[in-house]
Order: C-alpha cells, then structure tokens, then sequence
C-alpha cells in the first residue's frame, strides 16, 4: 500500500464476522462443510483429525463455477468476489471475505485486491494486513505457497482461523512441541522431523499493524534464508503466524496417497475425506504423513 493505509477500524471485525457469517448462511452464500474430529496421538502431540461428512456441495458448487467461467480463462472466485461473503476493507490492498467452503467456523480468507500469483512472496502489504485482522481476531494465520503447499487458488490469499482450533484441548495441538523451541542458526523444534524454521515475534506488535508488518516482513526473509528457499523464485512450502510466532516449512508434494495437507497440517491439525483415509492416517501416523510431504 503506497501509504499503508489501513481502512479496518479498531476492535470491529470479530464482530463484523460473526454478522456476515449469520447473514451467508441464511442466504446460502456461506456452504459450510460439516465435520466430525477425533484425536490421534502420535510423537508427543495429539492431532486433531477432522473427518468430512459431505463433500457433495463443495463439488456441485465447483463444477457450476467452471461452466460460468470463460472459455480458455481459469475460474477466479476473487475477481469479482461474491458480495454476500464480504466482511470488511483491511487496507487499500486486500479485504477480508469468508470462507465459502469451509470446515472450521469464521475461518477468513485475506485477499489481494489485484490479482498476484499465489506462489509470490510475502509482502509488506501482505504483512500489515495479517496483523491488522490479528489485532482483533485470535487466530492461526497462514499462506500455501503453491499447489503442492495445498493451495487451490491461484489468486494471492492468505488464511485466517480463529483459535483454539478444536472446542477442547491446546489451542494450537503443536504447541508442546513450540516450546521446545531451540536457537541454532535459526530457531528449530526439535521433535520436527523435516526441515523448518521458527521464530517468536512479539505479540504487542498488533498495536501497529505496519510496525508487525515491518517487522514480520525481515522475519519472513530470515526464515526463507534458513531453510534454503531462494527468495527469486517460486517455491512451495506454508508458512503459519499467530501474534507470538511464525514457521516455515518448504513442500515436496501436496499428497500423502489421497490425503491432502495444507499449512494446519503443520500445526497438528489435518483432514481427511472418508473412513478409508482416516484408517491409513492411523497406520501411518500423522508425523511420518507431513515427513512424507515435507523436506527432511
């Protein structure tokens, strides 16, 4: 934003959420995608696994958008979006919609008003605005760097779930592991068996939004540097931020067999889509499925 103007007003968006979301499910904008969860316990953490019960809306919404889309051009649900899921102006540079399709309640999506490539980098903009919502919003931010980090939009968007990311436990199922944090070149977990890094960031910083951005932007740049991603170039990999940290982890592929893992995977939060891949989760364990797509 050429003045990194911020157009959000303080202490309005949580409840701005929950309005627009009350208002999309009465008009059948918002499709909710019903789940059931159970707990896996494997190295340490107890994951959340989240089992879908209905994927059908989801892909008769999908195949309408692609006959709506123009011959020859890829459907893109940001330009224009759907009014009935907007939810407030952050900055001159993105604006907050809801989820269309989504499995976790309030769950946000930070888009760039101008169409930018999902694989870019992180900017400052990008940045300002992440802590901006944060400043009203407690939740787990995070952004797929392209189709093997799960990402199955091409127009630029990060993500945000409010947290705790169950209705009981940690807020956050990998947390144990956090503070087991340790400083080498740069801030690694120990019990991660992939190539990551981490780093604290301080939570105060949700009272300036472009000082977080600022600040959060070199962070970024330390960490891309830390696990070799080359900051010129296109690479898959999800990146997490909540107000006290953020990790890294570059991608090898979006799939273990046919459970796809997203950046909450990262988190010790994952999905999958029937019994049959729920049954492989547990005989593989969680941990050896986001090794399997990670880089070790």
């Amino acid at each position: 934003m050429v003045e990194n103007k911020i157009l959000l007003k303080p202490n309005t968006l949580w409840s701005s959420v929950k309005q627009r979301t009350e208002y999309a499910l009465k008009c059948r904008a918002l499709l909710s995608i019903p789940t059931e969860f159970e707990f896996v316990e494997d190295d340490d953490v107890r994951f959340l696994v989240r089992i879908l019960s209905n994927l059908n809306r989801k892909k008769v919404a999908k195949e309408k958008q692609e006959k709506q889309s123009t011959s020859g051009q890829e459907f893109n649900p940001f330009l224009p979006y759907e009014e009935d899921l907007f939810v407030a102006k952050i900055s001159d540079t993105h604006i907050c919609l809801l989820n269309k399709f989504n499995v976790v309640d309030y769950h946000l999506l930070i888009i760039t008003r101008k169409f930018e490539e999902q694989e870019s980098l992180l900017t400052l903009e990008d940045f300002t605005a992440m802590w901006a919502c944060l400043a009203d919003f407690d939740g787990l931010g995070f952004y797929n760097s392209g189709k093997s980090a799960g990402a199955s939009q091409r127009h630029k968007h990060l993500q945000l779930v409010p947290l705790p990311l169950a209705p009981e436990g940690l807020q956050i199922p990998f947390e144990p592991l956090l503070k087991e944090a340790q400083f080498q070149n740069s801030i690694t977990i120990p019990k991660l068996p992939f190539l990551h890094a981490f780093a604290p960031l301080n939570p105060y910083w949700v009272e300036s939004p472009l000082t977080g951005g600022q600040a959060t932007l070199k962070i970024y740049h330390t960490l891309l540097e830390a696990v070799g991603l080359d900051a010129t170039q296109l690479s898959a990999y999800n990146l997490l931020i909540t107000r006290e940290w953020m990790l890294i982890v570059p991608r090898s592929q979006e799939h273990f067999h046919t459970i796809s893992v997203n950046s909450l995977g990262f988190a010790g939060a994952l999905l999958v889509k029937n019994a049959a891949e729920m049954q492989l989760l547990k005989e593989q364990g969680p941990m050896t499925i986001l090794k399997s797509v990670a880089i070790c």
